[in-house]
């Protein structure tokens, strides 16, 4: 077999890559003599930049470097025009992206360092403690933070306002709560299940003993109390409530009580606003199996910093299930019950089953397990009861699937 010939046209000019260290190159070029090659090679924009290796090859060894090049990274660029400039900055722009993100990272790390007020550490992020008072969520010891979560944990920091999207049971609300725990900052929950009205969320007027009293709402309290506001399933809330929200949805926003006078509520600097959603953005395609959700435009969302929750993966949750149940839960049982739920949410994003496998559902059925030694048993009250036989009897199908019956 005869090797193919090289085509001076496809194979001389400038292959750059991007490293940690910048930009590098090899130009191709043709030598004095027939049949040969220049190679230069050298670090930065590939033009005005010192040339360290130069030297001069056959075509069969300008075939090998071309190979090696591509398992490298390496990205023609020939000649010296403006898509050629343009590629350059392309391959560049990662380097420059990391030494900037790195800046900012050391510049937030001397802010927290100046600050007086305690942090604690959660993930990779210091989270400004708060104080003591009996909204503070309880701390769960077995909790898990993945790695995933330090964007969400940074933006808190920030005080930007976050939604967390996901199927029901995805953690999203616990997720809050947990880092809320850790920092000892208070949360008020408000869960937008067609009975909460634009009164309970912002305030109303009431007469009590004779006199005209006002009640401000679980948003303007947080507000004024400096606590972090979770709203609950805000694909369900009412417009007006969506409304009001909307004057707060800037990280300084101000309310303004109408039926109060026009009065201004500012926020205390500790102030956080969460949203949770089932039906929103990427999960917008799983609507149908939220009845009732109601359709967010992008210029609410673009308010929000939204993250997709997933359910923790099976490597997790078998984490979980063994830090949770300590001493008895072992890892080889763990790992078994994190599968059958794995497998159960899977046959519900196929609309298999009707209803979510939580982790928290799986926690108590593998609690209740425990105590009674029997997978069936314990799995009538934590979750036969809670769904329909339909999918009651596909569940048992799944754990049947992965625990043999007892001899």
């Amino acid at each position: 077999m005869t090797t193919p010939e090289l085509t001076e046209d496809e194979n001389l000019g400038l292959y750059q890559r991007a490293t940690e260290r910048g930009a590098e190159w090899w130009r191709v070029s043709v030598a004095d003599r027939p049949e040969t090659y220049r190679l230069e090679h050298g670090m930065g924009d590939g033009r005005g930049a010192a040339v360290d290796i130069d030297l001069v090859v056959d075509a069969e060894n300008l075939r090998a470097k071309l190979k090696k090049w591509r398992r490298e990274g390496f990205a023609i660029d020939s000649g010296d025009t403006p898509n050629d400039l343009a590629s350059a900055a392309r391959i560049a722009f990662m380097p420059e992206l990391q030494r900037l993100a790195a800046q900012a990272a050391a510049a937030a790390s001397h802010r927290h360092a100046q600050q007086a007020q305690p942090t604690v550490r959660i993930g990779h992020v210091e989270v400004p403690c708060g104080v003591d008072n009996p909204l503070v969520p309880r701390i769960n010891p077995a909790y898990l933070f993945s790695e995933r979560f330090n964007d969400i944990v940074e933006d808190i920091v920030e005080n930007r306002r976050v939604m967390l999207i996901g199927h029901t049971g995805a953690g999203k609300t616990s997720l809050i709560e947990q880092v809320a725990a850790r920092s000892h900052h208070g949360v008020l929950r408000s869960n937008m299940n067609g009975q909460t009205t634009v009164g309970d969320f912002v305030g109303f007027w009431t007469v009590k003993g004779g006199e005209t009293l006002w009640v401000d709402g679980v948003l303007p309290s947080a507000m004024r109390e400096g606590l972090w506001l979770i709203v609950d399933e805000i694909d369900f809330a009412e417009p007006s409530i969506l409304a009001a929200l909307t004057a707060v949805l800037e990280p300084q926003g101000r309310l303004v009580l109408k039926e109060k006078g026009n009065e201004i509520v500012a926020p205390h600097p500790a102030f956080r606003l969460f949203a949770t959603a089932n039906a929103v953005g990427a999960m917008g395609q799983f609507r149908h199996l939220y009845q009732g959700a109601n359709l967010m435009n992008e210029a609410f969302l673009d308010r929000w910093r939204v993250y997709l929750l997933d359910y923790l993966s099976p490597a997790e949750e078998t984490d979980v299930l063994v830090r949770t149940l300590a001493p008895h839960m072992t890892r080889t049982l763990a790992a078994t019950l994190a599968a059958i739920a794995a497998d159960c949410r899977a046959a519900f994003a196929r609309e298999d089953l009707s209803s979510a496998f939580s982790t928290r559902r799986l926690l108590d059925w593998a609690e209740l397990m425990l105590r009674t030694g029997d997978p069936e048993r314990a799995a009538a009250p934590a979750i036969y009861a809670k769904v329909s036989p339909e999918d009651a009897a596909l569940i048992r199908g799944i754990i049947r699937h992965h625990i043999a019956p007892a001899a």
